[in-house]
């Protein structure tokens, strides 16, 4: 059964264009998601017997694992063993119908199968196919298992992140798949856009390694320059100060940022040290930044006899940026969010409503939606193939043949 629709009015933005998901863990998966947040048809394939791990990730609840609902939000989900000649079959009949195929298997994994891109292209000369890989399809390492944890060591986010005395810091969530996965729904829709001109699909190589380096900033012009290597400061910046995470009062934290001059000088003002501005280092970031335990006492000094609320009420009063630091429970009760609608509730036949974040941006004429949280394993394998012309004798031979 296909699974219900509370779409708003309209035709989202991608409708009619067809995903299939092949991938796991978590980066592929995830870009088809915000496909499908936006009105994609995603079909997610996974193997009969071993589904995409990220079921089994994290807490569940009765027996149900919560991250997938979230990352199989709006995908309608099927079984298919494409190692088996009838998956490998019932694949190239799926990549016929459709726009866009995303898969993280290891460079070669597809060709051995007989899925590689010359079988899928002579299939559907129009199909992007999004592959998303550790190192990606060449080079030294490319035969090589990755994760986002080794991206993100390797791309020099590890090495930048942490307090100076302690060692490199790696997120306790997937930063580098997540910034691959945006950069992955970007990559196929500048290659559905060339589509459009040229009338052909063609290969996405998205190395997981390289998204969050590009990111990162200037670091790799800074050494190529100076031979700067950008060490760790902790919650400082080498660009400015004061940037700092600053205790109150009443036990809060609160995050300040100085990028722009003006707001250094007006907080320097509201803390009580208007003659800071004064000094000839004070005039650029990198001067203050030199000068960070100054500044950093000066204004951590002043937060710490303030509650979080009358810290953020004076900073706001004077213009200058600050915010909370949040957990969870904190973004649930934000009025900010709550007026953006940040986190919106999914009806779930497994689990009753769903609370989870919403779509990435809002479209003021073709919004995008989150029509159903993560269906069961399979749950629309015959009604999919039956979409493609096959008998439900076809669909049971493939079962008996375990591609099923």
């Amino acid at each position: 059964m296909t699974p219900p629709s509370s779409a708003p009015n309209g035709a989202p933005p991608l409708s009619g264009l067809r995903v299939l998901d092949l991938a796991t863990l978590f980066a592929g998966p995830m870009c088809a998601t915000m496909l499908g947040d936006y009105g994609a048809e995603v079909v997610k394939v996974e193997h009969p017997t071993r589904p995409d791990p990220s079921r089994g990730h994290g807490p569940a609840k009765d027996g149900v694992g919560l991250w997938w609902k979230v990352l199989g939000r709006n995908k309608r989900t099927i079984t298919l063993d494409l190692s088996t000649p009838g998956g490998r079959d019932t694949l190239l009949r799926l990549a016929a119908t459709a726009d866009v195929v995303v898969e993280n298997f290891r460079p070669g994994t597809l060709e051995r199968w007989g899925l590689g891109w010359e079988e899928l292209s002579a299939a559907n000369p129009r199909l992007v196919l999004a592959r998303i890989t550790g190192f990606g399809q060449f080079g030294p390492y490319s035969h090589r298992p990755g994760f986002g944890t080794l991206a993100e060591a390797m791309s020099g986010f590890a090495a930048a992140t942490g307090q100076p005395e302690g060692p490199p810091t790696l997120p306790p969530f997937g930063l580098a798949d997540s910034v691959a996965a945006l950069a992955t729904a970007y990559a196929v829709m500048t290659a559905l856009a060339a589509r459009g001109v040229t009338g052909r699909g063609q290969v996405v190589d998205m190395a997981i390694i390289e998204p969050i380096l590009a990111v990162l900033g200037p670091q790799a012009l800074w050494y190529d320059q100076l031979g700067y290597v950008q060490p760790r400061t902790g919650n400082r910046s080498r660009n400015n100060a004061p940037r700092n995470i600053y205790r109150t009062a009443d036990g809060g934290w609160v995050a300040v940022s100085t990028s722009a001059q003006s707001v250094a000088e007006r907080v320097m003002h509201l803390v009580g040290r208007p003659e800071l501005v004064d000094e000839p280092w004070f005039a650029t970031g990198s001067g203050r930044a030199d000068h960070a335990d100054e500044l950093d006492g000066a204004v951590g000094g002043w937060i710490a006899r303030q509650s979080c609320a009358d810290a953020i009420a004076a900073f706001e009063k004077a213009e200058a940026a600050i915010a909370p630091v949040y957990d969870i429970r904190d973004v649930y009760a934000d009025p900010q969010y709550q007026a953006l609608g940040t986190i919106t509730e999914v009806p779930d036949p497994e689990l009753g409503t769903l609370r989870m974040q919403n779509v990435l941006f809002r479209l003021s004429e073709t919004p995008g939606s989150i029509r159903w949280a993560g269906r069961p394993h399979g749950a629309d394998t015959d009604a999919v193939l039956a979409e493609i012309g096959m008998s439900p004798a076809d669909i049971a031979a493939l079962r008996t043949e375990g591609a099923l």
